[in-house]
């Protein structure tokens, strides 16, 4: 009869020095779940480096942001010519958008990133010089805003294109959430410093202190290493551009969260409404409160963004969160007093920074790297063109029927367009990501 077998060696016996697997507390649970994850930041260099070098950059960027409109008033004091300058950004950023995206695919993405980023910061000194030699030129605003936003609209494919080679892929929805935290904590912070620093040292060093930014980012993005074009790049042609909008076309959740978001945005962004809602709710004191709240709420969820990595069925996800970004607006054309108001937008700028989170770790997952460059351009349409048609549409039934019928409709709009482009898109309602990997602890 065989003798039964020994009892296993204890492995703590073995390995004495060997520290007991640690079981996370409650609390570390709710702790991994409610924080954002900087996880991806600690164990990507090159990620780091970006993510620090974008921050200040775009922190910078505000100021100008807030600068030329003011500059462009104080010359011609017409409202009229600080709208024009909108329209002025728009057309260049149009037209390059697919160019940036073809350009992303076919050459390396870091010099492309670094090239552009380079032409930034040209054209920002050149607002220095306009600003510091009077008498200013109303002409040179226009044409360094048409030049800054053709450049922006090279270097965001590309940008976009670089990130997910710097992380794994079950790190996408958190490298996600730390980048938007880091560009939507300078549109918190940038406008409120931009007023400090026009009223204090004037529109010349204002301009300056974003040309210090730049160089900064610059000197972020030499740190990173090369990223060149995928091996079966198809280089630069309209074959490739046919390609990727071939390619976006055939795929039906691609196409709802491009849609959802242009939906959103056409018709719940009430934006060039905030002045006359601040005539009402407390005047000129309270327009830069409206302006930020959305950005507020955007910057609370990404800093609390931690059970985003856990959702896998991003195609509702994003239908759900700009549903909810139109009943943030619902409530901010109900809202009659300017504590509601800036609540109801808080809450609509969170859902549009959870739906922008759930799309780009869609995008990431589900796009070839070979046409990430291409697709990130079809992106970028739908994010910019939107909010701009928007506007206007809000501004037209505003004079139509009036400030509040706009508002609410326009938010009624959207939630309604989210639920007909779910039930049209069937595919897009239904997609689930392939179960990740265990990412790594933080």
């Amino acid at each position: 009869m065989e003798k039964p077998p020994p009892n296993p060696p204890d492995p703590a016996a073995r390995h004495p020095t060997s520290p007991e697997p640690s079981v996370p507390s409650p609390w570390g649970r709710l702790r991994r779940l409610a924080w954002i994850d900087i996880g991806p930041l600690r164990r990507s260099r090159d990620l780091r480096w970006l993510f620090i070098g974008q921050s200040v950059s775009g922190a910078g960027s505000m100021l100008t942001f807030v600068a030329i409109p003011y500059q462009a008033y104080r010359i011609t004091h017409s409202s009229l010519i600080v709208g024009l300058l909108s329209l002025a950004e728009l057309g260049p950023l149009l037209l390059v958008a697919f160019i940036g995206g073809v350009l992303a695919d076919a050459v390396d993405r870091r010099r492309m990133v670094r090239w552009t980023e380079f032409g930034l910061c040209i054209a920002t000194a050149g607002l220095v010089l306009n600003a510091a030699l009077p008498p200013a030129r109303l002409w040179v605003l226009f044409v360094i805003a048409a030049l800054t936003a053709g450049l922006g609209g090279l270097q965001r494919p590309s940008l976009s294109a670089l990130v997910p080679r710097l992380v794994q892929p079950e790190e996408l929805a958190a490298a996600a959430a730390a980048n938007s935290a880091g560009s939507t904590f300078g549109q918190v912070l940038g406008p409120p410093v931009a007023g400090v620093l026009l009223a204090t040292v004037g529109l010349a060093l204002t301009y300056g202190v974003n040309v210090a930014t730049f160089v900064f980012s610059l000197f972020a993005l030499a740190q990173l290493t090369a990223s060149p074009p995928p091996p079966d790049s198809p280089g630069l042609s309209l074959a490739a551009v046919r390609q990727g909008i071939r390619y976006a076309g055939s795929r039906q959740e691609l196409l709802g969260t491009y849609l959802v978001d242009i939906g959103a945005m056409v018709f719940g962004m009430p934006t060039a409404l905030f002045p006359q809602v601040a005539s009402r709710l407390g005047g000129a004191a309270v327009l830069g409160v409206l302006y930020a709240s959305p950005a507020m709420g955007a910057l609370l969820l990404s800093l609390t963004s931690g059970w985003t990595a856990r959702i896998r069925r991003y195609g509702r996800a994003v239908a759900i969160a700009a549903a909810v970004w139109g009943v943030g607006i619902i409530g901010f054309g109900l809202a009659g007093s300017l504590a509601l108001a800036v609540l109801a937008l808080i809450v609509a700028g969170a859902a549009d920074e959870a739906s922008a989170i759930f799309r780009s770790t869609m995008w990431n997952l589900t796009i070839p790297d070979t046409l990430r460059g291409r697709l990130a351009g079809i992106e970028m349409l739908s994010y910019s063109s939107g909010p701009a048609v928007g506007n206007a549409e809000a501004g037209l039934v505003e004079a139509l029927f009036g400030l509040r019928t706009s508002i609410v409709s326009g938010g009624i709009l959207c939630v309604a367009a989210c639920v007909g482009l779910s039930l049209a898109l069937p595919r897009f309602w239904r997609y689930q990501a392939d179960p990740s990997p265990v990412a790594v602890e933080s």
